[in-house]
């Protein structure tokens, strides 16, 4: 019983450690296959709010999130503990995404409920959602970041925006300045 415990520690360190097969390879590309989608730290009770994360067959549009992509999330504050998701794969401020995804293309969105929006009051009335990124396995990128949008005066205003280059950031993560429709 120790040795089975004592081999499924090693299968778990080398998993997350850099000789794990999902990192990246020897010629130092990226791994196709892995991906990290990173949320920030937020202001005050935006942390709060979660954000649901989708992937979507770029070619059929079919809903892949659980068959072609498994996750696990880790928080900023012990990023070299993984955690698995319970029922549906979200993000918090503060935590990270790792996926392993099957060769393909992907379409990558986030959503929250309109009414799962609480602590945080804006202007949208409805679901707050992102733009659609596209993600290909033949041209990956290592990490995507979802930050929230904000008015013109930088007050949070209910959406998300999803891009490969890393947020400005202060004291926290400065958020997208987006047009109100």
């Amino acid at each position: 019983m120790k040795l089975k415990k004592i081999l499924v520690a090693v299968f778990i360190a080398a998993l997350f450690s850099d000789i794990c097969i999902f990192s990246k390879s020897p010629d130092l590309h990226p791994n196709p296959w892995s991906l990290i989608i990173y949320r920030p730290y937020n202001a005050g009770d935006m942390n709060e709010v979660r954000c649901y994360v989708k992937f979507e067959d770029a070619e059929t549009g079919e809903d892949v999130s659980y068959t072609k992509v498994k996750a696990k999330y880790a928080w900023i504050s012990t990023p070299k503990i993984a955690h698995e998701y319970q029922k549906s794969y979200f993000l918090s401020g503060a935590m990270s995404m790792h996926c392993l995804l099957k060769p393909g293309k992907y379409n990558i969105t986030v959503c929250t409920p309109k009414d799962k929006t609480y602590p945080v009051v804006t202007s949208n009335k409805e679901d707050w959602t992102s733009n659609v990124f596209y993600y290909d396995t033949d041209n990956p990128t290592n990490v995507i970041f979802v930050i929230p949008t904000a008015n013109d005066n930088g007050f949070y205003n209910g959406g998300w925006y999803i891009d490969y280059k890393a947020p400005k950031y202060f004291k926290f993560t400065k958020p997208i300045i987006k047009e109100q429709d």
